[in-house]
């Protein structure tokens, strides 16, 4: 069963009409009905706040990494393991081929059901996830393959064992490993993405956003937190943080925004692993057509741009 939020009630209560109409086999009225569907579609989500946007992004039904490398990609592999002390399965890395090109797909796992979610860690890597994750590169590297990156992730996990195995040099040596990387990176956020634990897998030649993804420093929930000591103030921090892709293209954070079906990705995974497959695709071709000394100084030039200003 479909599950809608808040602001769809009256798309659900419509659609909750023509599911009666079909089994009535009334044609008219299912044709009116769809018509008032699309205009009701098209008026709620034509003006979303950052807050509904927030959650789309989460929602339970969108689809995860592993939605996505099952739909674009044939004949793969799954990769294990960082070689230095476990598989972490909120890391998911798979070589194979899309549309009959070689790729290396690496993506933030967040797990659907209970034993999934807590299997999944809920989609917070530990620092061997983040070492996995390098592992996959630099193999990819080496056999002159492109990588795409899913990003979908609250953020890196906190935990004290995450801490003593060097979480945040997991993340750092990722950042300073990534740049220098001789094959084309491309990085889009498919859902959240959530603090250090988004940009470990972030930085390369191009990072897009899908329509109903965010990308922040810190949720919301901290945010509101720690300026408001106040959780009820989320929808606040959330428009004050400019996580959405509008803004952050607008500061040129990121370089493309990819549309999902306009009801969300959730409502037609397929339509959204096409869109996510023609972007990568497309973004390789490009970047082919760079020699390796220009790809490393473009990237290098995009990343050194983020945050810079003038008076």
């Amino acid at each position: 069963m479909p599950v809608y939020l808040d602001f769809e009630k009256h798309i659900e209560a419509i659609q909750d009409e023509i599911d009666s109409a079909k089994i009535i086999l009334d044609e008219g009225l299912l044709e009116k009905l769809e018509t008032e569907m699309r205009k009701e579609i098209t008026k709620t989500f034509g003006s979303l706040s950052d807050y509904q946007k927030l959650q789309l992004a989460r929602h339970q039904d969108r689809p995860y990494a592993l939605d996505y490398i099952r739909n674009i990609m044939d004949k793969s592999y799954e990769i294990h393991g960082d070689r230095a002390f476990k598989d972490d399965t909120a890391m998911v890395c798979y070589i194979g081929w899309i549309d009959g090109k070689k790729a290396m797909v690496i993506g933030e796992q967040k797990g659907r059901g209970i034993k999934k979610k807590i299997m999944r860690n809920f989609g917070m890597p530990n620092p061997e996830g983040y070492r996995k994750a390098l592992r996959a590169v630099k193999m990819a590297e080496k056999f002159n393959i492109p990588v795409l990156m899913l990003i979908d992730t609250p953020g890196a996990y906190p935990g004290l064992g995450a801490e003593e195995r060097g979480q945040s040099e997991a993340i750092a040596r990722n950042l300073f490993e990534f740049v220098d990387v001789k094959v084309p990176i491309v990085s889009i956020v498919i859902g959240e993405g959530g603090s250090g634990g988004a940009l470990a897998i972030g930085v390369g030649d191009k990072l897009a956003m899908m329509r109903y993804s965010v990308f922040s420093v810190i949720s919301p929930e901290g945010c509101s937190a720690i300026l408001w000591n106040d959780p009820k103030k989320v929808e606040q921090a959330t428009k004050a943080l400019k996580i959405t892709p509008e803004y952050l293209l607008e500061h040129k954070l990121i370089n493309d925004i990819l549309d999902e079906p306009l009801s969300g990705a959730h409502r037609n995974k397929k339509s959204a692993a096409y869109i996510v497959k023609d972007y990568f695709l497309k973004s390789v071709e490009e970047l082919s057509a760079l020699s390796i000394d220009e790809l490393l100084e473009r990237r290098y030039n995009q990343i050194v741009a983020v945050g810079a200003f003038s008076e």
